[in-house]
């Protein structure tokens, strides 16, 4: 993948799917700047701190950047171990304010890639909700939206992915007259160091039972080509779609919920 002359903007670099996409970026030629809350213990990228629950402090890291990026790659993100609140601000809240200023330095041809979650994949049964949720302004007071709409720590992960992808699709429609492509890629369970998270949350016998249905978890050299390669000129026509990445765990719940027979070889 030749990245050179590209400039990228990477959320999360400091572990897991982030830290491998700066990586690879930087080995395919990319000028890469990556920010999260906390510094990368080794990094080839220029390191600007931001804390994504925070709009001032997204304002102040958006000064640090360059005037013109040709990619913004979404893919910090925490689990609802954090709590309800702080899980919509960051997942996507800040994820937004980020975006919607980032993607005004870019040039037609730009690409913006959301990291959603295998967790979002009913977001259509919960468009209601993730509707009037993203209708709201700004960097709000998630605490009261949480209160108002009875989010509690369980609901908000898959909530909160669910917005993104539903987001992707609608700003993928206003971002098209610049010609700035937005998608999303939705991970299975991935060895990152949120996954034990994810044990405490929703139960290792769940995990691991997703898990085994296709064979092992995905690391992070499975996410981060695909990410790539959604900022490149090969992927053009690629606009307002949501990827699963999961070994075929969508497709296993799909056919499952269907009551289709797995086809004959």
């Amino acid at each position: 993948m030749n990245l050179l002359g590209k400039t990228i903007v990477i959320t999360g670099i400091s572990s897991g799917i982030g830290a491998r996409v700066a990586q690879l970026a930087s080995y395919c030629g990319a000028s890469v700047y990556g920010m999260d809350l906390v510094a990368p213990a080794h990094t080839q990228s220029a390191f600007v701190q931001v804390d994504l629950s925070s709009a001032a402090s997204i304002d102040n890291a958006i000064q640090q950047l360059p005037g013109s990026v040709d990619a913004l790659l979404n893919v910090a993100g925490v689990s609802s171990v954090v709590g309800a609140a702080m899980t919509l601000g960051i997942n996507f809240y800040g994820l937004r304010h980020l975006t919607e200023q980032v993607s005004s330095r870019m040039p037609r041809g730009g690409s913006v890639v959301n990291i959603a979650s295998i967790a979002s994949r009913d977001w259509r049964d919960n468009v209601t909700l993730a509707s009037k949720l993203i209708a709201v302004e700004g960097m709000p007071d998630v605490e009261s939206l949480c209160q108002q709409h009875t989010i509690d720590d369980a609901l908000a992960y898959p909530l909160s992915k669910e917005m993104v992808v539903l987001w992707t699709l609608q700003v993928s429609q206003r971002l098209l007259t610049r010609s700035v492509r937005v998608n999303a890629i939705s991970p299975g369970p991935v060895e990152t160091p949120i996954l034990k998270e994810f044990w405490a949350t929703l139960g290792e016998a769940e995990v691991s039972k997703n898990i085994a249905a296709v064979g092992r978890a995905g690391t992070p050299d499975d996410i981060a080509p695909l990410v790539l390669f959604l900022t490149t000129d090969a992927a053009r026509w690629v606009n307002g779609v949501n990827i699963p990445v999961d070994g075929g765990l969508d497709a296993k719940h799909t056919v499952e919920g269907l009551g289709l027979p797995v086809a004959a070889a």
